[in-house]
């Protein structure tokens, strides 16, 4: 007998006392392992989780999770390789191994980068501006995000065992939550491997990672407002879910990513020789191949112009023809086989569905030839597409979870985007044109009913990742049949964890709770420039008020002539003087800038390193030659790099006349030294 699969539970490897049921090799249906969890205690998991898992990553900042991922990261890519085997008895080709496992990898990669570069190195999020809640301005509003007491659990299908456990590890981990993950028995000897991996390289604390092999009936009974559950699967357990007590009631936040009716357009300006004809056929084949089409954005649905369909099948049938089928443990296998024999039974009766509206035209439903494999142990099918007959329904409706797809003709972009919404929300479409009028078009019908639009064409052809690969950078989720969650998206998806909440309090008090210094709370005025303090030194609210600067004519004409931004407003009285914001000649702006920079720069080597760059510039009042500005510079936020021996500072400035009104502000950026001298 094989071995039985391990819960990591309460900070210890849990094996159930009974011997479990056997998990097969999709290729040769040898018994790979054994799962079960009976006797596990769900809520002991929780608990740890809570109390234990939860206070070790919130008391972390946003940046030092982000080190946690890279380096999770950095380990699992050193044991690739035995993941990539492992995967094989999956069904995987060594192509499926990179999407799901090197996949998987990339994503934490990139959170780990996004966590350092767009979350502070704190542990709550500024969202938006301040908003001005009084007119003296000592009552503000401030949109925060803070980290949840609670627990995320995930519930995974079988297809991606490893993507599918990573994508949504990464933004919970980052946002301070700890994980419960439960996979899909199916493949869960892979899941268990990496876990176990992670578990003993010790890099995250306790309790923040904790695995379910097996059934995890009851986990939801253990869940309460604070905590969330991911799921991916089908529609049918997707409702169950929704239907359990603690989401309808108990605010348990349910998201879901559910069976997706994906389509690829054949735009109607597409002629059988164009290069995006076979940048079409090329995603299709790909998308039917991948994984064996086991991808929740393959495409199910070939919705092409009605002359050209022909075509269309023909040249699908002759690509297919070339993708051998067969045991992945073979290099000249392009296509594995399915995770199960019961995974292909539910492939082949969606088949029998969709034949009642639509005739096979390229494959054969009872199996093809196997370059290598056993057909009767091993869960393999050949590519199968169909032709849908005018108003075929069962498409519209039937996901085969498998290497299929039915072409679908139409007459119009009208009409291909209504039979696009027929699939009642997706995760992904493609749009296939070179048309600009067309792209806009379709796009634009499309979009409400899915998460996701790749448009392609020749031009992006060769950097795009194609239709069915989410990024880490993107949305991945769609409305209604696709269950109506969003997950990745970048820095979204962290947020997506965390609670948004409205402060309101005074200046001083909103500085204390956020960390930034906010408009109309106390500064610090010293002997010392703030150039000159490190970050070590250096406070939020340290400030500088310069000395005062007339701007004169002559520092006009030459910044114009200097420049060679001889913009009339700054270079012709008589036009300027009939334009009616400024009433005669008028400072460039940046010059204001520049004269500004002058009033507040100390010039000596100091702890402040580089200024690299200015957000939110805005010019609210014209510069007249003869008027005299001066600067108010305050240390905004201090963000110092958990990888260098220095920090960024955002500096507050407001640029004033005369008369003390504002005639620009703006944030200054810069690199500050930790210490300094910088050998202390």
């Amino acid at each position: 007998m094989s071995t039985l699969l391990e819960s990591y539970a309460a900070g210890r490897w849990f094996r159930a006392a009974d011997h479990g049921d056997p998990l097969l090799d999709a290729a040769t249906g040898e018994e790979v392992a054994r799962i079960s969890s009976r006797g596990l205690d769900l809520g002991a998991m929780v608990r740890h989780a809570r109390e234990t898992g939860g206070p070790a990553l919130r008391a972390l900042t946003f940046h030092e999770r982000a080190g946690l991922l890279k380096a999770v990261a950095k380990h699992l890519s050193a044991g690739r390789d035995e993941f990539a085997a492992l995967s094989t008895r999956t069904g995987a080709t060594a192509r499926d191994t990179a999407v799901d496992v090197d996949g998987g990898i990339g994503t934490l990669f990139s959170f780990a980068s996004k966590g350092v570069r767009e979350l502070p190195n704190d542990t709550i999020v500024l969202d938006g501006a301040l908003e001005r809640l009084g007119k003296a301005g000592t009552f503000v509003g401030q949109h925060v995000y803070t980290s949840r007491p609670g627990v995320a659990v995930q519930i995974n299908a079988f297809n991606f065992p490893v993507w599918g456990m990573l994508e949504k590890l990464g933004p919970a981990l980052l946002a301070g939550l700890p994980t419960i993950v439960k996979p899909a028995s199916q493949t869960a000897y892979l899941t268990e491997l990496v876990v176990r991996r992670i578990i003993e390289s010790g890099l995250l604390p306790e309790g923040a990672l904790q695995l379910v092999s097996g059934s995890a009936g009851g986990l939801l009974d253990e869940l309460d407002m604070q905590d969330s559950v991911a799921f991916t699967g089908s529609a049918h357990t997707a409702g169950i879910l929704r239907r359990h007590p603690n989401v309808i009631d108990g605010g348990v936040r349910l998201g879901v990513e559910a069976d997706s009716l994906n389509c690829s357009i054949l735009g109607p300006d597409v002629r059988a020789d164009d290069p995006e004809f076979d940048l079409f056929i090329k995603g299709v084949v790909a998308e039917m191949t991948v994984k064996a089409g086991q991808k929740c954005t393959a495409i199910r649905r070939v919705i092409v112009p009605s002359a050209i369909a022909g075509q269309v099948v023909d040249a699908l049938a002759d690509r297919l023809a070339k993708v051998t089928t067969g045991d992945p443990r073979n290099p000249d296998v392009r296509m594995g086989a399915l995770a199960s024999l019961g995974q292909r039974d539910e492939v082949r009766k969606a088949i029998e569905s969709l034949r009642a509206g639509s005739e096979v035209v390229v494959g054969d439903p009872d199996g093809g030839p196997l370059l290598d494999g056993d057909a009767e142990r091993g869960a393999f099918l050949t590519p199968l597409v169909l032709r849908a007959t005018p108003g075929a329904v069962e498409p519209h409706n039937v996901e085969p979870f498998g290497p299929v797809s039915t072409v679908i003709t139409y007459d119009g972009p009208d009409e291909a985007v209504a039979l696009a919404a027929k699939g009642k929300g997706s995760l992904v479409a493609s749009v296939v044109t070179h048309d600009p009028d067309v792209a806009r078009r379709v796009v634009l019908g499309l979009a409400p009913f899915h998460g996701r639009v790749l448009l392609l064409d020749r031009d992006d052809a060769k950097e795009s990742t194609g239709h069915g690969s989410p990024l880490p950078m993107l949305v991945h989720g769609g409305p209604g049949r696709a269950g109506g969650g969003e997950e990745l998206g970048g820095v979204r998806a962290v947020l997506h964890h965390m609670q948004r909440t409205a402060i309101q309090a005074s200046p001083d008090l909103m500085t204390a709770v956020t960390g930034q210094w906010t408009t109309g709370a106390a500064q610090r005025e010293g002997d010392v420039h703030p150039f000159r303090k490190s970050l070590a030194e250096l406070r939020i609210g340290d400030t500088i008020r310069s000395a005062r600067r007339t701007v004169t004519l002559d520092d006009i004409d030459h910044f114009a002539e200097f420049t060679g931004d001889t913009f009339y407003a700054h270079t012709d009285p008589e036009a300027a003087a009939r334009n009616p914001l400024f009433g005669g000649i008028v400072a460039h702006g940046y010059l204001v800038v520049s004269l500004a920079a002058g009033l507040f720069v100390e010039p000596s080597p100091g702890p402040v390193l580089a200024n690299y760059g200015v957000d939110n510039l805005r010019f609210l009042t014209p510069v007249k030659a003869g008027d005299t500005i001066a600067v108010t510079l305050t240390a905004k936020q201090i963000k110092p790099r958990n990888s260098a021996d220095y920090g960024e500072v955002r500096w507050d400035a407001v640029v004033t006349n005369q008369d003390g009104a504002p005639v620009a502000t703006y944030d200054v950026l810069t690199l500050v030294a930790k210490t300094w001298p910088a050998d202390e």
